[in-house]
């Protein structure tokens, strides 16, 4: 319900006191014949008289802050969503055209900046007019309206806002001393200025910014004579002349209302004339308009954002952040009624690439959903977070309300295993601990823990499982692998083993350095399987967590707000919160190996993407999910897929995806290229930047972790089409994982070259 403009019963209860001071024989004879008072207002003996005999004195108003929206803003300045309980955009008077200012003051309070507080002419004219059968006129000033507009706005409870503006005596004599109090406290000009601000036009529009954007699509500064005199006869009774079609209306109510607002836009322009305000043809050329109602929808909240996901995020940052305030109340109060004005970090060119390349590979009415997100590394800014499906709620269109770029804090679920993307935190570990490019190990098809204590968790307790067989996949069979050969093949078995040999625990902490934390807020799963991603992840967290290797080992927060304006104009910046988790020399080589994925590992049919980039592949056990991650030195990302009715019930095996069938669906069949695909429009504009070289005299060639000395060559030998040598002579990997001899006039795809390994792998 809101605070209407008049108070007809409560003002002739006070007009009662007002007469016996007056006259009281000949005024209520006068108000039978509904002759009218001469003036008696102002600030002279009349006003004092009124207050000294109804014991008014000035009482101070409480005056919370007005609702206002809040509003977010991409990268570029420009508003993609906003958050309101009440549509409001305050403005400053000079920033409302003068003949709105007028016309409110014409029909509502036309002696406005005559009187003081309390207008006892208007007052007894309005009494002598109403008890004499005239139409309904209100006293109440324009300084008395905005104190009951303020009494029911602070009003919380819906019996609270019926006291308000309750017709009783008490009412309206509190109302009295609070006007009293404004009046000693602001000018006229500010009065009037707060009291337009305030004010409920009808239509869902709060204050005169947004009726008038509402109503006419329009700034306050540019409304017309006919369209002010609209706005200002829409106060009076805001519901009543609603002029807006609500759901499920009858076309008959609401064309009665549209009428009723017609009839007192007239009424408003044939005041103005009356007192002066503009002459007979202006009027006359005024009323002559139709209603012209525009209709302009204020849709708020993210389900009507062009960026859904994004505000998704932002939302429940907020929601869920103490520097936004203490309780989770505080915290909603500010978002929808703050009128903060928050820049975020949203990029549209990266959104609207990561959002095409999507739509390319998955289809929005598939049942797997595929999910991006994109950080910029050094900062941890959170460029772009795109979903195949629609936002919505609606089943039968298969939308979604999930944010699956995001963790469950930031309106994601429960994500889903990260697969081999995490091989890279064993990888990290192994350099971390001192081993070098060429330092392996021999592993078969299988991998079985030779007992429990062969991997230990973080509490130092025995998770080893003896029993349970790793196999290899499209990896190929057994043999040497070296980290680089081993990664570019991501092999299981190798890196089973590899994290053997460094620690189960050690791999978990290199993991929570990069900001690795499960998607739905639980603990890690610290099992021997770590290393090949069993635990649910979320892109948002994938991609920091690889902007970490970008960024030469310094870890950043992913962040989505970098500025919030409060109402009153105090900026607050949000500093990306970064820390050098990891040597520089060691994320340069896993950088390095990392990079040969596109050429030599299980990105190489899919390919780069014309400037230097590293990444990882992530296939699931099973097939239940895919992944890539990867990253430039100025841009990371990651692409989940997945099915969210249950990844083990519904695995991407047998699929139609994106209007394609898929007998098995790997990290680089669809997450892989749709990382190929939006990465190059991310970063347009950008001019492309190399990695730092790995440090060959600390990780190149091999320690104690060398190959195995190839077996004395036969007269004839050379090497296959498979094998190859390395710059030491050493053996090294090629397809399928055999390999021939190590010699240096090789025919396979593999050549030395100062130490580096440059084999043939998939």
């Amino acid at each position: 319900m809101q605070a209407q403009g008049k108070d007809h019963v409560s003002a002739i209860g006070a007009v009662g006191k007002v007469l016996r001071l007056v006259a009281a024989g000949a005024a209520a004879g006068l108000l039978a014949a509904g002759v009218a008072f001469p003036a008696v207002g102002g600030a002279g003996l009349g006003v004092n008289s009124v207050t000294e005999e109804l014991n008014l004195r000035p009482e101070e108003l409480k005056e919370p802050a007005l609702p206002e929206r809040t509003i977010l803003l991409d990268a570029d300045g420009k508003q993609f969503a906003q958050f309101y309980y009440e549509n409001r955009e305050s403005v400053k008077l000079d920033e409302i055209a003068d003949v709105m200012k007028t016309a409110i003051i014409s029909i509502e309070d036309f002696r406005f900046y005559e009187h003081g507080a309390i207008d006892i002419e208007g007052t007894l004219r309005a009494a002598v007019r109403n008890a004499g059968g005239g139409s309904t006129q209100g006293g109440s000033s324009i300084t008395q309206q905005y104190v009951k507009q303020v009494l029911f706005n602070s009003a919380e409870t819906p019996e609270e806002k019926q006291a308000a503006i309750a017709p009783t005596l008490s009412r309206k004599l509190n109302e009295l001393r609070y006007a009293l109090a404004v009046e000693e406290k602001y000018t006229k000009s500010e009065i009037l200025e707060k009291y337009l601000n305030i004010s409920y036009f009808g239509a869902g529009a709060h204050g005169i910014q947004a009726a008038a954007k509402r109503f006419f699509d329009k700034p306050a500064a540019k409304l017309d004579l006919w369209e002010a005199a609209t706005l200002a006869g829409a106060v009076q009774d805001p519901n009543g002349t609603d002029p807006a079609r609500h759901k499920g209306e009858s076309s008959k109510s609401w064309k009665k209302r549209q009428k009723l607002l017609l009839d007192r836009r007239n009424i408003v322009l044939q005041r103005m004339q009356e007192l002066g305000k503009i002459t007979p043809q202006e009027a006359a050329e005024a009323k002559a308009k139709k209603l012209g109602f525009k209709d302009i929808s204020a849709p708020g909240g993210c389900e009507t954002s062009k960026y859904p996901f994004f505000c998704v995020y932002v939302r429940e940052e907020i929601r869920s952040n103490k520097a936004f305030g203490k309780t989770a109340e505080a915290r909603e109060k500010l978002l929808q009624r703050g009128g903060l004005t928050i820049k975020t970090t949203l990029d549209p060119q990266a959104q609207k690439a990561s959002e095409k390349a999507i739509k390319q590979m998955v289809n929005a009415s598939d049942k797997p959903v595929a999910a991006q997100a994109m950080v910029v590394p050094g900062t941890g800014a959170i460029r772009a977070m795109a979903t195949s499906r629609k936002f919505g709620t609606s089943r039968k269109k298969n939308e979604t309300s999930i944010n699956f770029a995001a963790d469950a804090q930031h309106g994601g679920g429960i994500g889903f295993q990260a697969g081999s993307t995490f091989k890279a935190f064993t990888l990290l570990t192994a350099l971390d601990q001192g081993m070098k490019l060429n330092d392996g190990n021999s592993t078969g098809k299988t991998y079985q823990a030779p007992s429990h204590s062969a991997f230990r968790d973080c509490k130092g307790n025995a998770v080893g499982e003896p029993s349970h067989q790793v196999f290899n996949s499209s990896e190929g069979g057994g043999g040497f692998k070296s980290l680089t050969t081993g990664t570019l093949g991501s092999v299981n078995t190798f890196f089973m083993k590899l994290e053997e040999k460094v620690g189960l625990c050690k791999v978990v902490e290199m993991a929570k350095k990069l900001g690795i934390k499960r998607s739905d807020g639980g603990l890690l799963r610290e099992v021997e399987t770590f290393t090949l991603g069993v635990n649910e992840m979320d892109p948002v967290t994938v991609s920091a967590a690889y902007a970490t290797i970008a960024a030469r080992g310094t870890y950043c927060e992913p962040m989505a707000i970098t500025e919030v304006r409060d109402r009153s104009g105090k900026v607050t910046p949000y500093k990306p919160k970064c820390e050098q988790v990891l040597d520089e020399g060691v994320a340069d080589a896993a950088t390095h190996i990392m990079s040969g994925v596109f050429t030599k590992g299980t990105m190489s049919e899919i390919g780069g993407i014309g400037r230097p980039a590293a990444g990882k592949t992530g296939t699931t056990d099973a097939y239940t999910a895919a992944w890539f991650a990867g990253f430039t030195p100025d841009l990371a990302s990651a692409v989940s897929l997945g099915d969210p009715r249950g990844a083990f019930g519904h695995d991407l095996t047998g699929v139609t995806i994106g209007g394609r069938y898929y007998g098995y669906v790997y990290g680089a069949t669809i997450s892989g290229k749709i990382w190929k695909l939006s990465m190059p429009g991310a970063l347009k504009g950008v001019e492309p930047t190399s990695f730092h070289a790995v440090d060959m005299d600390r990780f190149g060639g091999c320690s104690g972790n060398c190959a195995p000395k190839p077996p004395p060559r036969k007269p004839g030998d050379v090497g296959g089409d498979h094998g190859g040598g390395d710059g030491d002579g050493n053996t090294v990997v090629n397809d399928g994982g055999t390999f021939g001899p190590g010699v240096g006039r090789g025919h396979g795809r593999g050549r030395g070259n100062g130490g580096v390994v440059n084999d043939g792998t998939p």
